[in-house]
């Protein structure tokens, strides 16, 4: 008879105390008490919480309140902070301050003991987050989707990592003037006077100065008037001339996070290789291709290999989703723009779809600016237009067309508008030929065939205006209008 097998006793646990240096917070406290220029290697990027031991971090704080208001910041002016403290360590804690000072090191230590402190205080934050990971796994209902918390975890994460890049409260004036003459600098220094990245299209790049950092770009219009064509353009390009033109020093600026949420991956890159290879992209789905022809796909494709675009084409993912997928991407490669197509097909909380399609709309666009000014990259975002726009006789967009136009408009630093009259007047063409009417149609065919408009409806920073374009429906194609050519005039 075999022995009966008996539950193991259980371990009695090991309490495991958190990470902290004591001595490293006294050593960096007495240096600022002895000398206050000590504060200047380490207020940039310690603060008061990141603190073992509550008293030293309250003790800091004040320090940084008197010297950056002018005052000398020593055991005798920090003495009234604290008469009514309890005792710490057995002593009053006015004798602590003097301790502090009496041991303190040579100011030349202060940067490495802030450093000390400020890692262990992330260290802490990470145990945090992991046991709150093991908590709520651990009691979440049984339906509870993981995917919620894992996307809460990734943000948290990401924003631990991304701690003093971004969301630092209020600074100097000096320090955003500095930046914004640095950008002016950038733009002196680079071809075509550019302070953010070159679309390609070089009349569009006059008007907006390039794609903006943390600006979210709205790219509208009907139906076939090429909004994807336009989005994919720019955004081979950029993947493109960032990695091989004058700022292919800056790698992480390069990537491209393209998120399809209506066209699948094998549709963008057919459609860049027809781009590319100047071959229409209906031949190369169907096969419809020479011997030649195959063999410069080929070469094109190959030179396209090691392109930094990056292809998200999951359909119906919220905007919570795709900001963790965003954040995940700039953590892993890098990350330069980000192209959203299209915006519609986006879905906000459970909550916001609830509350009606609108309010839905509000949060993914207010989510999409948060989330361009988080990582601080342009988002080009692509939006639908309402069918108002088929019932004028000028069917040039507006900002009123905009589908639940309050948020976007609202949100959006620049609204494009594509247009392409063509697609237009080519609907009209009057049944019978040889008449005088079929004539005039032709005529005005002839002028408006392969060019378009990139209307610029709003910018926050620049003009608004009209850039003309050509347009090369077989290879899905916007580039620069020739020199001397030039749009019809408008009837008004």
């Amino acid at each position: 008879m075999s022995a009966l097998i008996r539950p193991l006793a259980p371990e009695t646990p090991v309490f495991r105390e958190p990470p902290y240096n004591l001595e490293a917070e006294q050593a960096l406290l007495g240096a600022i008490l002895v000398n206050n220029e000590a504060i200047d290697r380490v207020s940039s990027f310690l603060k008061p919480l990141h603190f073992f031991e509550a008293l030293n971090g309250r003790i800091y704080e004040h320090a940084l309140k008197l010297i950056w208001g002018g005052k000398r910041a020593t055991p005798v002016t920090l003495k009234t902070y604290f008469q009514n403290e309890p005792t710490y360590g057995g002593i009053a804690v006015p004798q602590y301050l003097g301790q502090l000072a009496l041991n303190a090191t040579t100011i030349i230590n202060s940067e490495d003991y802030g450093r000390t402190i400020y890692d262990l205080a992330i260290r802490r934050q990470l145990i945090g987050i992991g046991e709150a990971m093991v908590n709520t796994a651990y009691d979440s209902p049984i339906d509870a989707a993981p995917s919620v918390q894992i996307e809460e975890a990734e943000q948290q994460l990401f924003e631990l990592a991304e701690t003093g890049k971004y969301g630092s409260g209020f600074e100097p004036f000096v320090a955003a003037l500095n930046t914004a003459i640095d950008m002016a600098n950038n733009a002196h220094i680079r071809d075509g006077g550019l302070s953010g990245i070159p679309t390609g299209l070089i009349d569009l790049d006059h008007k907006m100065g390039g794609l903006q950092p943390s600006d979210l770009i709205i790219i509208a219009g009907r139906p076939a008037m090429g909004k994807t064509a336009l989005a994919t353009n720019i955004a081979f390009h950029v993947a493109q001339h960032l990695r091989t033109g004058v700022d292919a020093g800056d790698q992480d600026s390069s990537v491209v996070g393209f998120f399809s949420l209506e066209m699948s991956a094998e549709q963008l890159a057919t459609r860049i290789l027809s781009e590319q290879s100047e071959i229409p992209s209906n031949q190369i789905r169907r096969g419809q291709i020479n011997d030649e022809e195959f063999q410069k796909i080929i070469l094109v494709s190959q030179e396209l290999q090691h392109l930094p675009l990056f292809i998200d084409q999951t359909g119906g993912i919220t905007v919570a989703q795709l900001a963790a997928r965003a954040r995940r991407l700039k953590r892993q490669r890098g990350l330069g723009l980000i192209v959203v197509d299209y915006l519609q097909l986006l879905s906000g909380s459970s909550r916001r779809a609830s509350d009606g399609r609108v309010q839905e709309i509000t949060e993914i666009t207010t989510g999409l600016k948060t989330l361009a000014k988080e990582l601080n990259v342009p988002i080009l975002a692509l939006s639908q237009l309402s069918r108002q726009v088929e019932q004028r006789d000028d069917k040039r967009p507006l900002l009123s067309d905009l589908r639940e136009s309050g948020s976007i408009e609202q949100d959006a630093d620049v609204v494009l508008f594509v247009f392409r009259e063509e697609y237009y007047a080519e609907r009209e063409a009057p049944q019978q030929l040889n008449t005088p009417e079929y004539s005039q149609w032709q005529e005005k065919m002839a002028n408006l065939s392969g060019k378009a408009e990139v209307i610029i409806g709003k910018q926050r920073h620049g003009p608004t205006g009209t850039v003309p374009l050509q347009f090369t429906p077989e290879f899905t194609r916007f580039s620069n209008l020739a020199q001397g050519e030039r749009l019809p005039e408008r009837r008004e």
